[in-house]
């Protein structure tokens, strides 16, 4: 009960500093999973397609 008082007395500038700043690091989790995790093996490299 104390945590949801304390969240509504901030002020609303730093609800929304807060609020941008979880979904860039939820953003960046996402893009570091698809890149390296298990989803990567379905990523084709274009390089490695085409032929010269």
């Amino acid at each position: 009960m104390e945590l949801a008082t304390s969240l509504s007395n901030l002020e609303p500038a730093t609800v929304m500093i807060l609020s941008v700043s979880v979904i860039v690091v939820a953003v960046t989790a996402m893009s570091i999973y698809l890149s390296f995790g298990p989803p990567s093996k379905q990523l084709a490299d274009p390089f490695d397609d085409h032929e010269d």
